[in-house]
């Protein structure tokens, strides 16, 4: 089982809908057992493929006890499994600045390792403590990013913090997202980190939140596929 961090240092990127579309292609196309945890409490990813969090369901609770496996849904794909969020992660926060809690998040994934091949995490915006928590658990770490000048500042801050924390830091794989190449900001950013993976601006990504489907088709959806054959690049070595 490998696990695969959504991370931003600020909401608005289009982390949440990346991580839907991600997990939907590593099921889908590369046949992985695929589970997608949404830990941001406003539950965009799940929604966005159609899942719901079970009545009375408290992850934060679950994440507590290392039981989470009660509170996961099939989706209507073949592989792709949910993890839904719900509004108890906003105190999860809280509970893990307690004792023994550094690898916390990373013990309750452990039972599903036989279960998955691939844990999309779709992480809360920010650096904070739960974030700390998912870069421990993560074997990679996937950082979208509008482009702009402060883009490539934003991730090699991440870099410097992932290095004062922990003495082997998982890997990054910095992606521009909803790229638009008429922006001469987009164009100047873009030419500054060439490397990088782009997710171009696209209707069709915003139309998820109508259909509560990933995109099947088109430049984003090329896209989003080769994002994915990195991703797995990086995950095999």
């Amino acid at each position: 089982m490998k696990i695969v961090a959504l991370f931003s240092v600020k909401g608005g990127v289009g982390k949440s809908t990346l991580s839907a579309c991600l997990a939907h292609v590593a099921a889908t196309q590369s046949g992985r057992r695929t589970l997608l945890w949404d830990l941001d409490p406003q539950g965009a990813s799940g929604w966005l493929l159609g899942v719901e969090p079970k009545a009375g369901a408290k992850a934060r609770k679950s994440l507590a006890a290392a039981s989470l496996a009660d509170l996961i849904q099939p989706s209507i794909w073949p592989n792709l499994d949910v993890l839904a969020a719900d509004r108890s992660l906003r105190r999860l926060e809280a509970d893990l600045a307690g004792e023994d809690s550094e690898k916390r998040l990373k013990r309750a994934l452990k039972p599903l390792e036989d279960r998955y091949d691939r844990v999309i995490l779709d992480c809360p915006p920010g650096l904070t403590e739960l974030a700390d928590q998912m870069f421990r658990a993560a074997d990679l770490i996937v950082v979208p990013a509008v482009p702009s000048p402060l883009s490539g500042r934003a991730v090699a801050q991440l870099r410097a913090h992932l290095a004062d924390e922990m003495k082997s830091p998982p890997p990054l794989l910095p992606v521009y997202s909803m790229v638009d190449r008429r922006k001469s900001i987009h164009k100047a950013a873009l030419d500054d980190q060439p490397d990088w993976p782009v997710i171009p601006y696209a209707s069709a990504m915003e139309a998820m939140a109508a259909t509560r489907k990933p995109v099947a088709a088109g430049p984003a959806a090329r896209a989003v596929n080769g994002l994915w054959a990195a991703v797995e690049r990086q995950l095999l070595g």
